[in-house]
C-alpha cells in the first residue's frame, strides 16, 4: 500500500506527534488529526487571527488497518454520522433525534474502534450542525449529503494507533500566515452556514427522505435511496 502525505495545522512545530493525547471526543475518537491538504492544514494552524504552521508527514500504509468512509469505498454519510454520534457529547432531544440517534448506532456504525488510520468527511462544530438538523427532521438526507460539501472542508485522515504513530516520518514545517489563513477559514464558515440556510429553505425542503422515513422503513446499508449519487 502507498505512502501517503500528511498535514497537520498546529500553533507550533510537532516534530513527533504523541500517541494518547488530544481529545477523545473529537469526531472518529483519540487520534492525531490530518489533512492531504495544504492549505487545510494552514487554516487549522492560525487559532484567533494568530499565525501557525502547517506540519508534514509521510505515512507508510503498509501492514496498517486503514478504514475510508468514502462512498468511493461503500460507505455512506450515515455511517459517517454514525460514527460521529458515537464520540462527541451530543444532547439529544427526546423523540426524533433521539430514535434516530439509536438506530444509527444499531444499524449504521461500522467497525472501526481497531482501525490504526480512518479517513473522512471532516466535521468542525458549523458543520455537526448539519449533522443534528438531520436527526430532527430539518433537513433530508439529500440535503445533508449536500451540506457536508457546502465549505469544501475535504477530508481528514486520523492517526489512531500506537503502530500508525511510529510510521509516522516529519518532514516540514511549513509556515501559515494568520491574516491570510485566519481570514480564509472564516470566509469559509461564514460562506458555508449562508449555503447551508439557503439549502434549508430552498424547495427541496418539502422533498427528499428524512430521519423519519429512515425509522419507518428500516434503512440499512444496502438500501438504493444510499447507493445513488449525490445530485449537482
Amino acid at each position: 500500500m502507498a505512502t501517503i502525505e500528511l498535514y497537520h495545522g498546529s500553533s507550533h512545530v510537532i516534530e513527533r506527534p504523541t500517541f494518547g493525547l488530544g481529545n477523545p471526543r473529537n469526531d472518529y475518537g483519540l487520534g492525531f488529526y490530518c489533512t492531504e491538504t495544504l492549505a487545510m492544514a494552514q487554516e487549522c494552524g492560525c487559532v484567533a487571527g494568530n499565525s501557525g504552521y502547517a506540519n508534514k508527514y509521510r505515512l507508510d500504509l503498509a501492514g496498517l488497518d486503514m478504514l475510508d468512509l468514502s462512498e468511493d469505498e461503500g460507505y455512506n454519510v450515515l455511517n459517517w454520522l454514525a460514527v460521529l454520534l458515537d464520540n462527541r457529547r451530543v444532547r439529544l432531544a427526546a423523540g426524533l433525534p433521539k430514535q434516530a440517534a439509536e438506530y444509527l448506532a444499531k444499524v449504521f456504525l461500522p467497525d472501526y474502534r481497531d482501525s490504526d488510520v480512518m479517513r473522512g468527511y471532516r466535521a468542525d462544530d458549523s458543520y455537526f450542525a448539519f449533522a443534528s438538523a438531520f436527526l430532527s427532521g430539518a433537513i433530508s438526507l439529500e440535503q445533508l449529503r449536500r451540506a457536508m460539501m457546502l465549505g469544501e472542508l475535504g477530508e481528514q485522515v486520523v492517526v489512531r494507533s500506537s503502530r500508525a504513530f511510529q510510521r509516522l516520518e516529519f518532514v516540514e514545517a511549513i509556515p501559515a500566515d494568520g491574516s491570510v489563513f485566519y481570514q480564509r477559514k472564516e470566509r469559509r464558515n461564514a460562506q458555508a452556514k449562508e449555503a447551508f440556510q439557503k439549502e434549508r429553505e430552498s424547495s427541496m425542503a418539502t422533498q427528499g427522505l428524512y430521519a423519519v422515513d429512515m425509522l419507518r422503513e428500516g434503512w440499512n446499508n444496502d438500501s438504493a435511496c444510499l447507493r445513488h449519487p449525490l445530485s449537482r
